[in-house]
């Protein structure tokens, strides 16, 4: 009675036992067939299947590789599904695991390569753009201050210039007016009884005359003999007269020959001496006109004197 009882009570304990083996075995069993490359036959109403390998063509007959590759996850990872869980599979294995993720880091280590090459070369294109604009400043700069100095040395150029101009307009002034002769002064010596002697009152006023003509330039000195004898005789007397006149000046005052000018006029009538008239009278008494003349050069050799004197006399107390 017991041995028939016994084999009763321990069959659900078995069975039991037997069905939790199978749920553990059977995707262990999935996994490793699907990592062996054989396809599995959901078909059969049975439960999982392996296909034979021989009947099935392989997956790198069906697929051909993509010449270009892409970054989505389908096409680098296996189609098949994962056995009995599906796409998510607790029992997965380190080396599946390794297959599915490698090919995108790959894809990701490529892309941080052209990142950093695209980096590497706009760096490249901004230092070759900021040194050609470094340049281009330069070179600018460098003009501009060829032309400036260009500007100012035109300037100074145009200044010259001007000063040039002037100073032939000066030049030419003062030659036109080398022979254009003005009357500075004029003396009258007179002689008593028509003899070429110097009476002292003669002397002291050739001495004026004479100390005026210190530090002239561009004068002559017009020397002039009357005499009221007529003819032949008047001409010879005042020719007397004028040459005691001039050795005088050039012995005494040392006054160039090359200055004076004279001329023996005898008897020709003169004009009065202290007369602005042209009116002309008969000669009385015999005499020596002395005039000073003085063109351009003698007209600025005083003027330069005048300046200078105003200015020492500006400077002193």
């Amino acid at each position: 009675m017991k041995a028939v009882i016994l084999p009763r009570t321990l069959f659900p304990r078995q069975l039991l036992l037997v069905l939790l083996a199978s749920a553990v075995a059977i995707p262990t069993l999935a996994q490793q067939g699907q990592s062996s490359g054989a396809p599995v036959d959901r078909s059969s109403s049975q439960g999982w299947t392996v296909a034979d390998p021989q009947s099935t063509p392989p997956a790198t007959v069906e697929q051909q590789p993509s010449p270009t590759p892409s970054l989505s996850p389908s096409s680098n990872a296996p189609k098949d599904r994962e056995g009995f869980w599906g796409r998510v599979n607790p029992f997965a294995r380190k080396k599946w695991v390794n297959n599915r993720v490698d090919p995108l880091k790959g894809r990701l280590n490529e892309l941080d390569e052209v990142n950093a090459r695209n980096g590497r070369d706009i760096q490249d294109v901004d230092r070759r753009a900021q040194a050609g604009i470094s340049l281009a400043q330069s070179r600018a700069d460098a003009a501009n201050q060829l032309a400036s100095n260009a500007g100012s040395q035109a300037q100074n150029a145009d200044i010259t210039a001007q000063g040039a101009s002037g100073h032939v307009d000066r030049l030419n002034t003062t030659v036109n007016g080398l022979d254009q002769y003005h009357q500075a002064t004029e003396v009258e010596i007179a002689f008593h009884g028509g003899q070429p002697v110097l009476r002292p009152a003669a002397r002291k006023q050739l001495d004026d005359f004479a100390a005026n003509l210190a530090g002239r330039k561009g004068y002559i000195v017009e020397v002039e003999g009357y005499s009221p004898q007529a003819g032949i005789s008047g001409i010879q007397s005042s020719r007397r007269l004028t040459e005691a006149v001039n050795r005088y000046l050039v012995v005494e005052h040392e006054i160039p020959v090359y200055r004076l000018r004279s001329v023996a006029l005898g008897n020709a009538p003169v004009t009065g001496l202290d007369s602005d008239s042209d009116e002309t009278k008969p000669v009385k008494v015999s005499c020596v006109r002395i005039r000073l003349m003085e063109n351009s050069l003698a007209a600025r050799e005083a003027a330069s004197l005048s300046d200078a004197a105003t200015s020492t006399g500006a400077e002193r107390p």
